[in-house]
């Protein structure tokens, strides 16, 4: 049977985690470090240990920003971006509700934008999680002046290349 720390590996397709060997450089750059219930280093330990229980219903994974600040500061190059993608991903699949009010629903308003357009777009980002959650009000009042400086764009931006895009998903949606 396959160990916890397996299956995460599996899912990285990368450096496996046993690479890591807790010099917390990971944790110290984190600039959601102070937001999580366990930093990216503790997490790490926790699925070396096995605690897929624990380390799936926390809030860490879904706080992870996946800025890769992470990776670029370990001196073995251990994915912790891709990792809490994986552990997100797993947690989903296995039904294991987030904590976080609302997360589950800004995460597929972001995933549905992507792969609309093959990249994020703020506006419609905004109303499919608005629509989800039904949080219609809580910061309507900066939107005009967001707009206004130009990082809320009308017209979606697209990449070139929509089958590269549709792949991956099509991709994920088989494993």
């Amino acid at each position: 049977m396959e160990t916890f720390l397996e299956a995460v590996n599996k899912k990285i397709h990368g450096v496996p985690l046993q690479a890591c060997y807790h010099c917390r450089k990971c944790s110290a750059g984190c600039p959601a470090a102070s937001y999580m219930e366990f930093n990216p280093n503790k997490v790490i330990k926790m699925i070396q240990n096995g605690q897929k229980d624990k380390v799936l219903s926390s809030s860490t994974i879904w706080l992870c920003l996946s800025c890769e600040t992470c990776i670029t500061r370990c001196p073995n190059q251990v994915d912790i971006a891709r990792m809490m993608d994986v552990l997100r991903q797993m947690a989903i699949e296995e039904g294991v509700a987030a904590r976080e009010a609302n997360v589950l629903k800004f995460h597929e308003a972001f995933l549905s934008s992507i792969k609309f357009g093959g990249r994020v777009h703020e506006m419609l980002m905004t109303v499919h999680y608005k629509l989800k959650s039904g949080d219609f009000f809580s910061d309507v009042d900066i939107a005009p002046s967001m707009f206004l400086k130009g990082k809320l764009a009308l017209l979606p931006p697209r990449t070139k290349d929509m089958k590269s895009v549709k792949n991956i998903f099509e991709k994920t949606k088989t494993k």
